[in-house]
Order: C-alpha cells, then structure tokens, then sequence
C-alpha cells in the first residue's frame, strides 16, 4: 500500500483525525495515571497549567513516598514522556520497576508532564480537539510552549531553585529544543538525564520512516493537507482490544508483541509480556501528525533543524529559505545520555553525532547498555529496567 493510501485508510479507520476526542472529555482509557498510582497506595495530585499558546496541560504529581508520608521537602524531579505517549508511561512497571515509584522511594517529589495533544492534554483557552486548528503544532512547540510553562509552574509551586529533568524519545527532542531556543533555563534543571536521546535522525531503521520518510519527509501538498490532524488517539476500542488481544492467555498476542517490536526495535528478550494489556490500555496516547513529519523531516534532511514548510513559508516563518538548526552544541546544562544498540530510533551513530557535538563540559556521560538487544521501549517496561538502567540514572540523579 502506497503511504498516501495507508494516511487515507487510517483516517477513515478513525486513528488519524482531526476530531477525536471520546465522550468522557478525553479521557478513553479507564487504566489512567491517577488509578495506576492510588492502586499501589501512593499520593498523587493532578495539576493544570495553561500555556502561552493557551493549551492547557495536566501534570500528575507524587509528592512523597507511601512508606514515610509527608517527610519535608523533596528535590523535585520532572519526567517527561516520548512521542504517543503520557504520564503513565513512568508508573505501569508498578513499584518496582516504574521509574517514578522509584525516584519517591529515593526521596525526590516526582513530577509527570504531559505533552499537549495527549490523552491528558486535550483542552485549550479557545480551541476545541474537534477541529483541525487545535492540532497545528508540533515537537518544537513542546519544547517552546509547553516544558517552560509546566517546569515554571513546578519550580513555583514547590519553591525549588532547580529540578532534576528525565526524558525519554521525545522527552528528549524537546529538551533539546527548550535549551536550545530558550537558554534561561540552564539555570534551572540542575542535570538531565535523557534515554534513547533522539536528535539527528538520518540513521533510523524504523520501518515506518523508510516507508514514509520519501514522500512524507519534506514540504507537500499532503503534509499539508493531513499535518493538523490527531494521530493514534487513546479510545474505548482501543482499550478493549488491549485488554482481549494482548492478554497473557490470548493466542492473539504475539500481535501485541510484534506491534510494539515495528514501533521500538527487533527482537528484544526484555519485553514484559504481562504488561502488554495495561501498555495498550493508555499507549498510544495521541499527538499531532505534524510531530510524525518534522520526525521524518529529520529522517529525510539529515538535519536536527526546525520545521521545513518550503522555501516560500520558510522565508516568511524564518527570513531565510531553509529552517534554522537547533544549537546542540550551545546547550549549557549537565546532561547524560542513556542509549542501545537494538534502538530503531535513537541509532548509535546518529546519538554518536549527538555526543561529538555537545559541549564536552556539559556532556558528562554517555552510558551505552550493554544489553545488545535493549530496544527503544524497554527504557520504559524492559524486564528487569531497575537493574540495568535505572539504578544508574538514580546514581546520577543524586551525584550531579
């Protein structure tokens, strides 16, 4: 099936679409954040925030462990999801394996953003989800809009001069654009730790960008027929067929399984079969199909620049004919990175090229997995996560 035919059938499928938003307000999925966490017995709060643009976004916050109670104030870390994913991403691993349970049990005050366009995310000061206007943004607006508006509100709320950042996939990408386009905040995160840092892109082995990339990778008239529209929202149907297809006794699967395998990478033995129905009830989460192209931008041009709409709107958006590139190499914030082999996205020799052009000074570690078949998702619900990765980037977290 050509790519135009495959966009087309998904729209008419309902996965891509310019008003998605289910009758409980957006919130499809009955397994959400706020249920994952109050099930392990832990505080969490829901807060919003609106931003600059007037997108309005829901963070969920742990202010403390269930083991110790209220114990005084905590350094505060931010955790920011990947692309088609939420919060919950950080809590379905459960206590022992979910990053955020972890980081309270180590005594920080664990915040969660939300992306505008999740599940979490879906309301604006004067747009509505229903109509094409609400989804004209994009990963640079993220990274512009929406991490200065919520680690603010975080810094503010809990009076912290600094915070602790963690990203993943996307996470990662808009931290990059933060601190390139906005350098007040190196004052304020006081290290970043960044898994499966996803920059320069000229070498992902994603099937789906190989597919894409050709035609969907550059200025058209189908990127911009189709940019403004949601993709692969979370709905009650989705969340069903999680929950039947996906299931450890269903013989149906390894469809899950080889599903998750085409978005994160081949092969992986780290796949945590049994959460795969609680992965499939909250993931994906929806975006903006502009988030997928600028990807595929990246994948096509071999740049890490901003949005490419063509020589014309380029001069208009930008005053020069090509897209300004993010300054990596500017970015003044102690960072590590946190990368794999068996990663579609985050290739070892594009993060190679993230690591050559950071600043020396700011790059203090690139810690590459020696687990050869750790795949892009597994930063998140690999079996044994806590062992492999997370001890290391709590390590960090505390000696930065």
């Amino acid at each position: 099936m050509m790519v135009p035919q495959l966009l087309v059938g998904l729209l008419c499928l309902g996965l891509v679409r310019a008003s998605a938003l289910p009758a409980d307000g957006g919130r499809a999925s009955s397994v959400t954040t706020l249920t994952l966490v109050r099930g392990q017995g832990y505080e969490i709060q829901e807060h919003t925030v609106q931003t600059s643009d007037g997108y309005i976004l829901t963070m969920h916050r742990i202010p403390y462990s269930k083991n110790t109670g209220y114990d005084g104030v905590r350094p505060v870390v931010f955790l920011m999801h990947g692309l088609l994913c939420s919060s919950s991403d950080w809590v379905l691993g459960g206590t022992h394996s979910g990053l955020a349970y972890l980081l309270s049990e180590a005594g920080y005050d664990v915040w969660m953003g939300n992306a505008r366009g999740n599940t979490y995310s879906k309301k604006h000061a004067t747009k509505t989800p229903l109509l094409q206007p609400f989804w004209n943004f994009e990963w640079h607006d993220i990274g512009i809009y929406d991490l200065p508006a919520m680690m603010d509100y975080v810094l503010y709320t809990t009076g912290a001069d600094q915070l602790s950042y963690v990203g993943h996939s996307q996470g990662t990408t808009s931290f990059f654009v933060l601190n390139s386009m906005i350098p007040r905040f190196k004052s304020r995160i006081r290290s970043a730790h960044l898994l499966a840092p996803v920059a320069w892109m000229e070498h992902m082995e994603s099937p789906l960008a190989v597919v894409g990339g050709p035609l969907l990778g550059q200025p058209n008239a189908f990127v911009e027929l189709f940019g403004s529209a949601e993709f692969l929202p979370n709905t009650q149907l989705m969340n069903l067929l999680g929950g039947l297809l996906c299931s450890d006794q269903s013989i149906s699967q390894v469809i899950c399984t080889n599903s998750l395998f085409l978005l994160g990478g081949w092969n992986s033995p780290y796949l945590n079969e049994t959460l795969i129905p609680e992965i499939m009830a909250t993931t994906p989460a929806g975006c903006s199909v502009n988030q997928i192209f600028h990807y595929l931008q990246e994948y096509n041009s071999g740049y890490f620049r901003q949005f490419d709409y063509g020589s014309s709107r380029n001069k208009k958006e930008y005053g020069s004919k090509t897209a300004p590139d993010y300054d990596v190499a500017g970015i003044n914030v102690p960072t590590y990175l946190y990368y794999s082999d068996n990663d579609y996205f985050a290739s070892l020799i594009d993060v190679d090229r993230l690591r050559y052009v950071m600043d020396p000074n700011s790059l203090r570690s690139a810690y590459r997995l020696p687990e050869t078949k750790w795949n892009h998702l597994d930063f998140l619900w690999g079996l044994n996560v806590k062992e492999i990765l997370y001890d290391r980037v709590l390590n960090d977290i505390r000696n930065a």
